[in-house]
């Protein structure tokens, strides 16, 4: 369906407007799904991304600048986002013996066991989103997207 039609839009639309509509409306699409995978596990989507980072760490512990430098979304508050982690048992937290100001935090088995449990759904869910586009029609579309989003 045309953004034009979703959003019922009566007047007629610029391509660049469009094209902002477009994304932010697919964005939103793809955050509600992805919500719904979460919901079980009482996490947040900025929660999920936390642990991925942790998880690519492979055992070694990040700071909290790694964590942000890392997110999708850059003004996630890391600090509070591992501090909710923290209280699920999902990450540990302790301070740099070489510099008492540096946060190291690791990912705990618990979160790697929520992470492995979901790594099948999150699959299925991208899939969901990228089935009616071919190999080749996904390429394009993250070169274009990055193109757009690359000024």
């Amino acid at each position: 369906m045309k953004i034009e039609d979703e959003i019922k839009s009566t007047i007629p639309l610029d391509n660049s407007k469009k094209i902002i509509l477009n994304v932010l409306y697919t964005q939103n699409m793809i955050n509600d799904k992805f919500n719904e995978v979460l919901k079980p596990y009482e996490i947040s989507g900025e929660q999920y991304n936390v642990l991925r980072i942790l998880r690519g760490q492979r055992g070694n512990p990040a700071n909290m600048c790694v964590i942000q430098e890392r997110m999708l979304a850059k003004t996630s508050n890391t600090t509070r986002l591992v501090d909710k982690l923290l209280l699920k048992d999902f990450v540990t937290r302790k301070v740099c013996p070489e510099n008492r100001r540096k946060i190291e935090v690791s990912i705990t088995q618990k979160g790697l066991n929520i992470l492995t449990d979901l790594d099948p759904k999150v699959v299925a869910h991208e899939n969901y989103f990228s089935k009616n586009l071919s190999d080749q029609e996904l390429e394009q579309l993250n070169i274009l997207l990055e193109k757009f989003r690359n000024q």
